[in-house]
């Protein structure tokens, strides 16, 4: 069944899932270098507002989408949409969670190795003609044991991946975490302090909520272990990036990976220049599948909902 009306798309998204908005007969106008006030002043002639982490959907936008009928983000979280303002006009607010976390438990897989194992520095050096393999004694991941701060669909992909590692898996979250994964994966279910005690290392997969800012500060850096090493793929917020510089100067964790800052593109350079800290610009999404499945489900759901299906 064809369904009619405007979309506009604010940021980059791939194409197969523009095909399927206008194969099911929307039309769609793809901006995705469009400005705030460009957008406040497109909105109202739109019934579906698409966007990734770009563009911010705030308050003054949903005010003048006076058509909006869906606010769609192509991804994961939801804190650069006015999610309140939007529920308050009625207008639904969709996401594509389940698209992301195959990528993102990658990449923090990925990430953990990088620090175990030093591999950006080795790589830095040995581009510069230094051998420093005396200096490079890493830590396997085998048998360590790997604390997991958010057990959602992102978290338990990471701890499947940790698993196939041999790595014990610890896991904390504020919402009770699926039983049918605890018991396949043998994971001990904790508070996040002892988590924090208890880890070799630790992976962040948690919203950015007011509950969760700055959850990882200058105490829970002074409960991990000096050999502990930090990751987040998650929302930059939860770290206090002026904490845990502090806390790295003195050793204690040994080591973190970033992916995501409090302040994006990052403008905390002392910390990320530190030599035990791996950063990468917010590409835990960024993989060729994890980008087409999001933007096709996104259009599934936009599509259904124009339909009445959902």
């Amino acid at each position: 069944m064809q369904v009619s009306g405007r979309v506009l798309v604010c940021d980059s998204i791939d194409q197969a899932g523009i095909d399927s908005l206008k194969r099911a007969g929307l039309q769609v106008d793809y901006r995705p270098e469009i400005k705030a006030a460009e957008l406040v002043a497109a909105a109202r002639d739109f019934e579906v507002i698409v966007v990734r982490s770009r563009t911010k959907v705030t308050k003054e936008v949903i005010d003048a989408a006076a058509n909006a009928r869906i606010i769609a983000r192509v991804g994961v979280g939801l804190d650069n949409v006015d999610v309140r303002a939007a529920e308050a006009r009625k207008i639904k607010v969709i996401n594509a969670p389940e698209a992301a976390a195959t990528a993102v438990a990658e990449l923090a897989i990925g990430l953990m190795i990088s620090l175990a194992r030093s591999i950006p520095r080795a790589d830095a050096e040995g581009k510069r003609g230094n051998w420093i393999k005396k200096d490079l004694m890493g830590t396997q991941l085998s048998g360590k044991y790997l604390g997991i701060v958010g057990v959602g669909n992102i978290g338990r992909h990471t701890g499947r991946l940790a698993k196939a590692l041999h790595m014990n898996l610890i896991g904390y979250d504020p919402f009770p975490i699926n039983r049918d994964f605890i018991s396949e994966t043998g994971m001990i279910v904790t508070d996040l302090d002892t988590l924090v005690e208890s880890a070799d290392f630790i992976t962040c997969h948690v919203p950015a909520t007011p509950e969760t800012k700055h959850m990882f500060n200058a105490a829970r850096f002074a409960r991990m272990k000096p050999t502990a090493y930090l990751v987040n793929t998650s929302r930059g917020e939860i770290i206090d990036e002026a904490a845990l510089y502090s806390a790295l100067k003195a050793g204690r964790p040994a080591g973190a990976a970033l992916d995501v800052y409090e302040t994006e593109p990052p403008t905390n350079k002392d910390l990320l220049n530190l030599p035990n800290v791996v950063c990468t610009p917010h590409i835990g999404a960024q993989t060729k599948e994890a980008q087409e499945l999001a933007s096709t489900v996104i259009a599934e759901k936009i599509i259904q909902i124009l339909r009445g299906v959902i």
